[in-house]
């Protein structure tokens, strides 16, 4: 049997796999270190901890659905970012399914803590990243926003809506870009 895994991410991807192909159930440390060909204990070369690969695992699944592209700026509008982040939540759904119901149920102890966690940091680089691209939107009225309605703020809301969204597996964004259209461009 092998002992050396090419890397960290090589791990990550088996373990995604594993999560398209036969749902959580099936990503613990034994199965992953056969799909990888390794030894259980190789493992552990890479990660802390059960709860450490169970997180980065979760870490790893929002990082690629939600991989923004390297120049924000591609986006024309917020409009049209929101539109890729349902499109991207609906691609989501159906690359992992029952990821988004049911992975942070997986999680017991300190793991559930770290696994919310993860899901924390990865839910603020979405938030980041759409701030970045409203904050860029040439066609945002100026006074659409003022010290008590902040940009930060509006995206929060936005935000909430779409995780409302995802858990119903609601992928039309038709409401909510209508409401972003009367609200910052007029």
């Amino acid at each position: 049997m092998n002992t050396v895994v090419t890397s960290r991410e090589a791990i990550l991807s088996v373990s995604r796999e594993l999560i398209r192909n036969q749902g959580w159930k099936a990503v613990n440390i034994r199965t992953i270190a056969k799909e990888c060909h390794i030894c259980t204990g190789s493992i552990y070369n890479y990660f802390d901890s059960k709860s450490d690969l169970m997180a980065s695992t979760v870490e790893s699944v929002w990082c690629d659905i939600f991989h923004f592209p390297e120049n924000k700026e591609s986006f024309d509008s917020f409009l049209h970012c929101m539109e890729w982040v349902f499109d991207s939540m609906k691609k989501g759904n159906e690359k992992y399914p029952g990821f988004f119901t049911f992975h942070s149920m997986s999680f017991i102890g300190e793991e559930k803590a770290d696994g919310q966690r993860f899901m924390a940091q990865s839910w603020k680089h979405i938030q980041n990243n759409l701030l970045t691209v409203l904050l860029h939107d040439q066609d945002v009225r100026p006074e659409a926003f003022d010290d008590d309605f902040t940009q930060e703020k509006f995206v929060e809301i936005i935000f909430s809506l779409m995780i409302s969204a995802l858990l119903q597996h609601n992928y039309d964004c038709t409401g909510i870009v209508g409401m972003v259209r009367r609200v910052i461009y007029g």
